[in-house]
């Protein structure tokens, strides 16, 4: 069924809202703990109250969510499993926002981010998996692939990148490169990140009027909002040739940016059989002081301007 394109001035609504969302994301990022009660509740949002009430869910959910990623993180570490999560979906789908919300409270050296460029000349002669090997997880880590290994069923197919006999061989090995895996200790959970033709439109579009995100679009994002059929006609094909038991596909259906991250992190932390691990009480220990030190004073050239 075709949908009719929204008018000019609904478009326009809804970049300008979309606008206003993602500032707001950012303002989400460096929110102060003392902004908030013991609970997790804001004590201070300047809106109207729809929106008030929205935002306060979305946080107090958010926060909740979050809290039960630490003690996932606690016991990865305690367990020593190992996690490897892969992230797909077009272009402005919103895989980013929500690897950011995931990894926002976590240890850095135990869940990390692997966001690979396009493969160089060397690269281009190795076997297609090998450069995604070194970015394994350990014991006790977790590994985000902000894209993976199928880039050679979406991008590289769509744009050329590859030949049919490599397209075929891949569709061949990686059901068993990902069981592997799988007997390797190594658990892969694979989403794909579901946005709407009409959604992706607005999101480019707010990305060309909104200066700080332009860098975001780059030459292949506008070619493959030209290509949307062929996308999806590899995106249908991709999931049904590599969606198998020991690692299926999971749709997020991500036209709302921020009810996508909610349903994605729930459904993460139903994956593995996580506890809360006991740890020792913390206790600060006194700072010692000698009689013989002396603080330095800093040189004031040193000193960065205090402008704010």
């Amino acid at each position: 069924m075709t949908q009719n394109p929204p008018d000019q001035d609904e478009l326009l609504h809804r970049i300008h809202l979309d606008l206003i969302d993602s500032y707001d994301e950012e303002i989400e990022m460096e929110i102060e703990d003392h902004e908030y009660d013991a609970s997790g509740k804001p004590v201070r949002v300047a809106m109207d109250e729809l929106k008030k009430q929205a935002r306060r869910r979305y946080f107090e959910e958010l926060f909740r969510l979050q809290g039960e990623l630490v003690k996932l993180q606690d016991w990865v570490q305690h367990t020593k499993h190992k996690v490897v999560i892969l992230f797909e979906g077009r272009d402005a789908a919103g895989k980013g926002g929500v690897i950011k919300r995931i990894t926002q409270r976590l240890n850095p050296r135990v869940a990390r981010v692997a966001a690979l460029p396009a493969p160089n000349d060397r690269e281009r002669t190795q076997w297609y998996f090998q450069r995604y090997i070194s970015h394994l997880p350990a014991g006790g880590e977790i590994v985000l692939f902000d894209r993976s290994w199928y880039n050679r069923a979406g991008v590289e197919r769509v744009m050329g990148f590859c030949n049919d006999a490599e397209y075929e061989e891949f569709f061949r090995s990686v059901p068993e490169f990902e069981k592997m895996l799988q007997r390797s200790g190594i658990q892969l959970i694979k989403y794909w990140f579901s946005i709407t033709d009409e959604e992706q439109h607005s999101r480019f579009l707010g990305r060309i009027h909104d200066p700080l995100k332009q860098w975001k679009l780059s030459p292949m994002d506008l070619e493959s909002r030209r290509r949307w059929e062929e996308y999806t006609k590899a995106k249908e094909i991709m999931l049904e040739r590599t969606h198998i038991a020991e690692a299926p596909w999971w749709v997020v259906q991500a036209v709302d940016k921020k009810k996508a991250r909610l349903n994605c992190i729930a459904h993460l932390l139903t994956q593995m059989p996580y506890h809360e691990v006991q740890h020792p009480a913390v206790v600060l220990p006194q700072r010692e002081h000698h009689e013989d030190y002396a603080r330095r004073p800093v040189p004031a050239e040193m000193i960065v301007p205090e402008k704010y």
